[in-house]
């Protein structure tokens, strides 16, 4: 066991290493570049037609659920505890300057996200039964023609998300009620396993109808949060950024408990924390929007960006502002409980609360969408047989996570969840072109 845990530790290091990262990020870049900075120059356009449309339930063209159920339903799994440990954690250890890197890899994360899902409409299929399905092993397969890559990434995508979308966030939301309110994590575990149990052996609909109310609801009790805190430290606002813009080009000085950080660590931990926050360049979230009611694959394609730019450009802002303006990024905790000390610092009594309901919501919606990824992978590799297995056998593992068991299975998710990355990118280069010409039809149609 010990030589398979080194193994994997090895392979995880690559995985989750600076080249996956820049190749990530790279492909990002390429895509903005490609789509004459789609994610930057129509970011109104993309608004308008997103934040401003979210409640439309009038949608031309066929679909299983309406665009926001699909972007909320995306968004329930991407605004997960890497909104509140993962933030926290980069500037633990990358310093301030890492807050600018993740909004660089977001930046660019956009047009990867918009891409992702353009394809995953592209290409997606109806089943028999009247039930959309698509994601990077459609487009992989009929795209690019290689089977035998879409089953590797369908496979990585059904393992993976018992680790990442399933124990893991069990496995957080149990450790904040102990912390927070004494609660046992076996009974958070039974609880949280009996809330998802109603929610997701109801299928994708019953996923959507809970997420589109769950979600802008979630985001906004932790945003309302943050934000008072900010109003209250409104005059360390300017230094925040001064911070965040300067440590971003140069190292951070050891201070207090802070282990003091390079260049090149914050720009290492700020775009992957900002990676595994907004899942742009895995392909997960195509799989949910593939579902969407939408006439055009680049209509819903715009709900990718704005997908990015809520999850990390928002939610993940709120919360590294309210570490560095109330300063205890320097105490040298990190994860959840540097987040919980700065909603403290900010908000003496509310504050720890705020955190603790924010990681319950953020993780158990995680833990809805990611089932549903696991599901549609699943299907893919044995068919539509294995759909009813696959939830069923879903819900105990949210308990096994809780009580914090199954940790070797943790690491070798976490892994298959990173290796999921490289299939998809490999659709996501050598479709660009359609991309590309699918992205220019539409916007001259509308100039027309």
């Amino acid at each position: 066991m010990e030589f398979f845990m080194e193994l994997n530790s090895k392979i995880n290091s690559l995985v989750w290493g600076p080249y996956m990262l820049v190749l990530i990020v790279g492909t990002g870049i390429y895509l903005t570049a490609r789509t004459n900075f789609i994610s930057i120059a129509k970011l109104g356009y993309v608004l308008k037609n997103t934040l401003f449309k979210m409640f439309d339930r009038k949608v031309a063209g066929e679909g299983e659920i309406t665009p926001f159920q699909a972007v909320a339903t995306a968004l329930a799994a991407t605004i997960g505890t890497g909104n509140i440990a993962g933030v926290a954690t980069a500037i633990a250890i990358g310093g301030p300057g890492a807050v600018f890197w993740m909004w660089i890899s977001a930046l660019f994360g956009m047009a990867t996200k918009f891409g992702e899902v353009v394809l995953a409409i592209q290409y997606r299929e109806k089943t028999p039964d009247g039930r959309f399905v698509g994601g990077p092993m459609y487009y992989i397969e009929k795209g690019l023609g290689m089977k035998w890559l879409a089953m590797i990434f369908a496979f990585f995508g059904a393992v993976a998300a018992f680790g990442i979308g399933n124990m893991v966030q069990g496995n957080s939301v149990a450790a904040a009620m102990e912390a927070s309110f004494n609660i046992p994590t076996w009974l958070s575990g039974i609880v949280i396993a009996a809330a998802a149990a109603a929610v997701i052996l109801g299928g994708l609909k019953r996923i959507a109808t809970v997420t589109e109310k769950l979600v802008p609801f979630m985001a906004a009790f932790y945003i309302i949060g943050a934000i008072v805190i900010l109003v209250i430290k409104a005059a360390d606002i300017p230094a925040a950024f001064a911070l965040i813009f300067s440590h971003a080009f140069s190292p951070t000085a050891a201070v207090g408990g802070f282990a003091g950080s390079t260049v090149m660590m914050a720009a290492r931990f700020g775009v992957a924390r900002g990676v595994f926050s907004n899942e742009a360049g895995l392909g997960s979230a195509p799989i949910a929007h593939a579902a969407a009611t939408t006439d055009n694959p680049v209509r819903q394609g715009l709900w990718g960006i704005f997908e990015v730019f809520m999850d990390t450009l928002v939610v993940c802002s709120m919360t590294a502002l309210s570490i560095i303006v109330t300063g205890v990024w320097q105490t040298g905790e990190t994860g959840a409980a540097l987040t919980t000390s700065a909603f403290n610092a900010g908000l003496p009594g509310p504050g720890g609360i705020i955190v603790a309901i924010g990681v319950l919501l953020f993780a158990f919606s995680t833990i809805l969408s990611w089932s549903y990824y696991g599901e549609r992978c699943a299907e893919y590799l044995l068919g539509s047989k294995v759909n009813m297995i696959y939830r069923v056998l879903w819900i105990p593992f949210i308990v096994i996570g809780s009580i914090g068991g199954l940790t070797v299975i943790w690491d070798i998710a976490d892994t298959l969840n990173g290796l999921m990355a490289i299939p998809n990118l490999i659709g996501l280069l050598g479709l660009s072109g359609l991309v590309i010409k699918l992205t220019k039809d539409f916007f001259a149609k509308k100039e027309a």
